[in-house]
């Protein structure tokens, strides 16, 4: 879960903030969420501690922040996160973490955002950003930069080409500029696998996770099992341009929230008004027939089958 217009919205709130700031300490909590950390917490620590952030960037789900020493110049590592399944970005304003009153039973649970805080990163002005993570699927590392294959900005808020190695496999998004679409096309239909599974692909489309996949399949009427090789570059295209929609009227109100896994940096949930994901047994809202959901590679898949029948 959280997928790109989601993770769009956390660096957006994270650019005015962070920005400019000096990593003054690194606080870790747990190592594994580190794991990817090459040289472990030591090398994480001297290449953070004393360092200016200088941008912070994205592409697909994955986001960074550019790093330059005390002079000002730029370090050629990115400190590069991905939030997983549960991972957030928290911004802590100065003040001390102050235990909440245990609640009794008839209240529920005390909501508490820093329960499950796996890393802090202080900074020069008394703020703090926290990072989360129930399940500990996401992380934070760091990663030498190099120059994006095709010379074009290497993400959403990049100044420039150089994009964190870590990152060199995963493909453009559909909000970035430089997202060649009918290329996108080709390549999808020269491939026999089902269009979701296709979607799902990092290596061909960045940012598209289960939500925005049967979002845009409905958009487009396509259902989610139908081979790539048997629809029209017209028809992907059509899709292509569904998913971006879909993901920009999600970004326009800070991104889906089914649960409470994602928040923004000030820990505020999104909307969850979609007309197929997690709306199994309610009727479709272009044709009246019932939702339905089906088990696809391991994942659940919405769909309507009047509009998206089996090609």
């Amino acid at each position: 879960m959280p997928e790109l217009p989601e993770v769009e919205v956390v660096r957006r709130g994270l650019e005015p903030r962070t920005v400019g700031r000096i990593v003054e300490s690194v606080e870790i909590l747990d190592a594994r969420i580190i794991r990817r950390q090459a040289g472990g917490a030591d090398r994480l620590r001297g290449a953070l501690t004393g360092t200016r952030l200088t941008a912070v960037a994205r592409r697909g789900k994955f986001l960074w922040w550019r790093l330059a020493d005390e002079d000002g110049q730029d370090t050629g590592e990115a400190l590069i996160g991905h939030l997983g399944m549960s991972g957030q970005l928290r911004l802590r304003d100065p003040a001390p973490i102050v235990a909440l009153p245990v609640a009794t039973p008839s209240e529920g649970p005390a909501p508490d955002p820093l329960r499950h805080r796996r890393l802090t990163l202080h900074l020069d002005d008394g703020a703090a950003i926290d990072l989360v993570d129930q399940r500990l699927f996401g992380g934070l590392w760091t990663s030498p930069l190099a120059p994006a294959r095709d010379g074009a900005l290497a993400g959403q808020g990049s100044p420039d080409s150089l994009l964190p190695a870590s990152a060199a496999g995963i493909a453009r998004d559909l909000l970035d500029p430089a997202a060649d679409l009918s290329a996108i096309a080709r390549t999808i239909r020269s491939r026999r696998a089902g269009i979701k599974s296709l979607l799902l692909a990092q290596d061909l489309v960045s940012g598209i996770g289960n939500i925005y996949a049967d979002e845009a399949l409905w958009a487009a009427r396509i259902r989610f099992d139908t081979p790539g090789a048997r629809l029209s570059q017209r028809k992907v295209l059509e899709l292509l341009r569904a998913a971006r929609e879909v993901m920009e009227r999600a970004l326009e109100v800070g991104g889906t929230s089914f649960d409470a896994l994602y928040v923004n940096v000030e820990g505020r949930s999104g909307s969850n008004h979609t007309d197929v994901y997690a709306r199994h047994g309610t009727l479709c809202s272009r044709c009246g027939a019932t939702i339905v959901r089906e088990k696809y590679m391991g994942r659940s898949s919405h769909f309507c089958p009047v509009c998206q029948q089996k090609r």
